[in-house]
């Protein structure tokens, strides 16, 4: 989506999440369920206007960020080079979070879930989809796999995402996979993204280092 489009996408989302909070005030408890604790059970709560209104003020906040970090990023000319995939994504994080602020509504009404395994799909899709965004990535200071040997050379920089690309993809599909193992559900999400985290981190310093090597 263009710029204009993905703004106006966004708003969009904002705006059914904050009429969800209006409609629904009445007949939401003074305490909203807020946290939930990896069996799925809640274990935190918080007063409902801000159950109701803070994701959407988050979402906004992100929307008016992602909006400034291309403008500001000395290295912007190369994020116009990917900027399709990035508008996408970012609608997709305001998707996810409006998919989070209706799950904790829905709760708050009397509906009973497990709220982990009604997460899961979503943080799969969200996997997948990083993995995309990664695959087109060019150098810069804000989106993709930055740490200081990818930012300081182009070719660790193109290695390192493409690499991170499969990961997160992979990542995406061993979450799903947790909807066969529910009990267990909460370490397929978090394991293989802080592994492929941690090992690209490791990769992008050796590719780093061979770049150095050659020239």
């Amino acid at each position: 989506m263009s710029n204009k489009k993905t703004t106006i996408y966004i708003l969009l989302l904002i705006t059914v999440s904050v009429l969800l909070g209006i409609v629904l005030y009445p007949k939401i408890p003074n305490q909203m369920a807020s946290h939930w604790n990896a069996e799925g059970k809640v274990d935190g709560y918080m007063p409902k206007f801000w159950g109701l209104f803070l994701m959407p003020l988050i979402s906004f906040a992100i929307l008016i960020l992602f909006n400034i970090f291309p403008k500001i990023d000395p290295l912007r000319k190369n994020i116009e080079k990917f900027r399709v995939y990035f508008n996408n994504f970012i609608a997709l994080i305001i998707l996810f979070l409006l998919y989070i602020h209706s799950l904790t509504i829905f709760w708050s009404l009397g509906f009973q879930f497990n709220m982990t395994i009604a997460i899961l799909p979503a943080m799969a899709i969200l996997f997948y989809f990083m993995g995309t965004l990664l695959e087109h990535a060019k150098r810069n200071w804000f989106i993709g796999i930055r740490t200081p040997w990818t930012l300081s050379n182009d070719n660790a920089w193109d290695k390192t995402n493409k690499l991170g690309a499969k990961l997160f993809r992979i990542s995406g599909i061993i979450t799903i996979l947790g909807l066969l193992v529910q009990k267990y559900a909460i370490w397929f999400i978090f394991t293989p993204i802080i592994a492929s985290v941690l090992f690209l981190f490791i990769y992008s310093y050796l590719e780093y280092q061979k770049e150095n090597n050659k020239s």
